[in-house]
């Protein structure tokens, strides 16, 4: 594939998200890695899925991403008595000018362009499932009659991983539409403390808008032009290929701790955030350290683990970082995995607004 992109274009995404990260930087203390990945889903298409205890910043993040992008936002507080048409919308009976009834159809809160999914594992699988056309496809059938979403459209959602009482494990095939689980750990102590100073100033977000959805959508097309070496794009296949148990290639764990592995939607998240980070990071090509530091988000949420598993106490990180050990000899690739971290994406030493790695 020929690479379109120039250096005017190079330098423009750069910008964009160096200005992106500052503004988002006024609100949120922290966190720098799952704010690249969130970023990085958002200019690649993707939906994320937040998880972590309360009170550590998922939805002051969602905010300030709806500020930031200048984006229509709408928040659905997911509880078990929440229904499908308190999402999609329903048709209401109502009068016309004549006094004669007729159907009319009430958009829900789905019709906007970044969606906060709070809790989204305490509403029940028939509500969860409400989602499920809307996340691929970008549109919501009601009553037979299917309506187009606004562009861009994401869905960002968040969980609560220890309080379990009153929750419904989402189904397979969502979380096989969320392009990353990311997972939201504690502030450290410093940062812990200018989370607090900075509250006792104001509760409020201050961050600018600096990137319309026009914007997003132009980042979006330049992402999808970067090239990907005929090599990378192997390895990024033997990867997905290795979380398979039953599959032509796969690694000496999965045929251990792996019960089924990532779908094809996994390969083609892969390849699509690379190309962002790629550009992010200020280079016109994908790179095995990009496939590597991906790989946690993208596919810890698509493996299922055996029960041996665990009974080891072994995670999908776990796995993940095996599987890229075993892959990564004799890629050139393995100092990179061996170092990627189990906890979370974004490993670089930081390769943020658009600075060139070594």
């Amino acid at each position: 594939m020929e690479n379109t992109v120039t250096e005017q274009d190079l330098k423009a995404f750069s910008e964009t998200c160096k200005n992106i990260f500052a503004q988002i930087g006024r609100d949120m203390i922290g966190q720098s890695e799952v704010v690249e990945s969130t970023v990085i889903a958002m200019i690649a298409g993707g939906n994320v899925l937040l998880e972590g205890v309360p009170g550590v910043g998922k939805t002051r993040l969602v905010r300030t991403l709806g500020r930031v992008f200048s984006l229509p936002f709408s928040r659905i507080q997911f509880t078990p008595d929440l229904m499908p048409a308190d999402v999609t919308g329903t048709n209401i009976i109502v009068k016309d000018d004549k006094g004669n009834s007729q159907f009319s159809f009430q958009k829900g809160p789905i019709f906007s362009n970044i969606i906060l999914a709070d809790e989204i594992n305490r509403a029940t699988p028939k509500t969860q499932s409400a989602l499920l056309e809307a996340m691929q496809e970008h549109k919501v059938t009601v009553m037979g009659v299917s309506r187009p979403l606004d562009e861009p459209f994401f869905v960002l959602a968040t969980q609560n991983p220890i309080e379990q009482d009153g929750t419904y494990p989402l189904p397979e095939a969502q979380m096989d539409r969320f392009m990353f689980k990311l997972i939201v750990s504690y502030p450290n102590m410093e940062e812990l403390e200018r989370i607090v100073g900075m509250t006792q100033v104001t509760m409020e977000e201050v961050a600018d808008a600096v990137c319309s959805a026009e914007e997003l959508l132009r980042m979006r097309r330049t992402a999808k032009e970067i090239p990907v070496a005929t090599e990378v794009m192997k390895y990024a296949m033997r990867l997905t290929l290795a979380t398979q148990p039953s599959s032509e290639c796969p690694a000496e764990i999965a045929k251990k701790y792996i019960r089924y592995g990532a779908s094809p939607r996994a390969a083609q998240a892969l390849i699509s955030a690379a190309k962002v980070r790629a550009l992010m990071n200020g280079r016109y090509n994908v790179s095995y350290n990009d496939i590597n530091t991906l790989a946690y988000p993208v596919l810890r949420h698509r493996i299922k683990l055996t029960f041996e598993a665990v009974a080891d106490n072994v995670t999908p990180d776990d796995v993940i970082r095996e599987i890229l050990r075993e892959l990564g000899k004799g890629t050139g690739s393995e100092k990179s995995t061996a170092e990627a971290p189990a906890a979370d994406s974004g490993s670089e030493k930081r390769g943020l607004f658009g600075k060139k790695k070594g």
